[in-house]
């Protein structure tokens, strides 16, 4: 037994780039414990470095392992403080967890408003927000009825569901019915009017009384769905500038949603008539990708110590100035560009961050290729991100 704080950390190599956390707890004086099925010397040197002991079970779906894991480590190291994997995928997981070993954080009560999107305009909806229209149905008739009270095009989406994976765009009643004719039966869908606009979103980290001490921005090129549906290049960015109005309904959501000692990813409508930002999803993790990495680029702090600096002393150190605007750009497997990445070296310079060869799960979104750039100015932001997906 120790004094030190106990960290239980979920799937601690998935994603790559978050093995990092590992790296900042570990040098910040806590006990990184590992739970995971991948072979102990699967995991990665720098991993293995930075935890303190790892547990490997055998499927991380049977909780009763997972239970175990954790009960093992409580009674070798003394009370476990944090059980977090970052990941939206063991959100539920992460709860059921601190829900049995009394851990700080959201517990299986608080799932229901932060997993559903039914339940999250719920919570908009209090909070005097406007939302999409919109509900989720059992039957083909409850869908039918829905889609003409709404009017086509219609959005169709899990109720529990991450990014843009089994969402449609449902122009006519012929593609609902299609639609219906091959959903899957296990899946609880909601159907949401079409807002003609783009998806900004408000992301940070809340300290350990919910106040916000970091918190950043992504605009696209395009929606996620529409680079999926036409196989499109796309881009994204974090601007140096934040709408003050979409800061004042960040903070909102943080408070509304009870977001303590946890980073957040807000997803917002900004429609194109008029501007107006309306809220559409709270996803209570980081957002996926590079963009954790990104912010580091953008700011030139490290967020990952300065995540340990809040779990260990609740106290965010650096500032946050935004001195560059930083972009990722993806290029596709499947089409034939102008510029080699070799010449997108030359011609970036001391702009580029780095090129990723992106793993195939997730190249349809994220291109075969990212490239990552930082400049202080929007007109060279678009100037490069020209070159680089200029095609023959």
């Amino acid at each position: 037994m120790t004094d030190k704080l106990n960290f239980v950390m979920i799937s601690p190599h998935f994603p790559t780039n978050f093995e990092t956390f590992a790296h900042r707890l570990y040098e910040s004086g806590m006990n990184t414990l590992g739970i995971a099925d991948v072979p102990y010397d699967q995991l990665s040197e720098g991993l293995r470095q930075h935890l303190t002991e790892y547990y490997r079970v055998d499927d991380m779906q049977d909780y009763d392992q997972v239970y175990r894991a954790v009960a093992y480590f409580a009674h070798k190291y003394g009370r476990i403080d944090r059980v977090e994997s970052h990941n939206e995928f063991w959100l539920e997981l992460d709860a059921k967890l601190r829900t049995d070993f009394n851990v700080f954080g959201f517990k299986n009560e608080d799932m229901l408003a932060i997993k559903t999107k039914r339940q999250m305009k719920e919570v908009f909806r209090n909070q005097g927000l406007k939302v999409a229209a919109g509900d989720t149905f059992k039957t083909d008739k409850e869908a039918k009825k829905l889609a003409k009270k709404l009017g086509f095009p219609i959005i169709v989406k899990p109720n529990s569901g991450v990014g843009a994976s089994d969402t449609y765009k449902l122009k006519t009643s012929d593609e609902l019915d299609h639609f219906l004719a091959n959903r899957s039966s296990q899946v609880d869908y909601i159907m949401e009017e079409f807002m003609d606009g783009d998806i900004i979103t408000f992301d940070g980290l809340a300290d350990h009384d919910g106040k916000i001490v970091f918190y950043s921005s992504l605009e696209h090129s395009e929606a996620v769905l529409d680079t999926v549906a036409n196989g499109t290049d796309m881009y994204y960015f974090l601007p140096r500038e934040i709408n003050p109005e979409l800061v004042t309904l960040g903070e909102k959501c943080v408070s509304a949603f009870n977001i303590k000692e946890r980073f957040f990813h807000f997803e917002f409508f900004r429609i194109k008539e008029t501007g107006e930002i309306i809220p559409l999803e709270v996803n209570c993790r980081p957002p996926g990708g590079m963009t954790i990495d990104m912010w580091n680029y953008a700011n030139d702090f490290d967020i990952f110590k300065e995540y340990a600096n809040v779990v260990k002393e609740n106290h965010f150190k650096s500032e946050s100035k935004r001195p560059y605007h930083v972009f990722y750009i993806s290029r596709r497997g499947d089409k034939e560009y102008r510029h080699s990445l070799e010449d997108i070296r030359q011609y970036f310079g001391q702009h580029l961050v780095s090129i990723v060869s992106v793993p195939g799960i997730f190249s349809e979104i994220m291109g075969q290729d990212g490239i990552i750039g930082r400049c202080p100015e929007r007109e060279t932001m678009r100037d490069l991100i020209r070159y680089a997906q200029e095609k023959v």
